[in-house]
């Protein structure tokens, strides 16, 4: 079993910074793609951030220039670092990781989802 441990939201002030971390754990042999998306109360799940195994980044536009995205892959954590908040930045962040777990079958393919940590940006 794979699973996602986040860490790192909280309460900050508009134009402030905040750092959020995700581990996967578990029999991994490998991660791909990681990321980070965030979902307002009534709105679809929406992608943040995403970064391949070889480095490779994508964003949102609205957070382009703000956000950056980055991953340890021996550690199997991914990270975020979020600069110039603003409040409309303000929802729960969910990690986001596609795996090759190794189990007693073999390798398998899985797509993980952490539990969410909420970021809170006061104006």
């Amino acid at each position: 079993q794979v699973q996602l441990v986040e860490s790192g939201g909280g309460l900050v002030q508009a134009g402030g910074s905040l750092n959020l971390s995700c581990a996967a754990s578990g029999s991994i042999f490998r991660s791909n793609t990681m990321g980070w998306y965030r979902q307002a109360p009534g709105k679809q799940r929406e992608v943040v951030a995403q970064i391949t195994s070889g480095g490779r980044t994508n964003y949102a536009d609205s957070v382009k220039g703000r956000f950056t995205i980055s991953r340890d892959n021996a550690k199997n954590t991914v990270y975020l670092e979020m600069n110039s908040l603003k409040s409309e930045d303000t929802t729960v962040y969910y990690c986001y990781a596609q795996v090759i777990a190794s189990t007693s079958l073999g390798n398998r393919y899985l797509e993980v989802w952490g539990q969410g940590t909420l970021v809170t940006v006061s104006s």
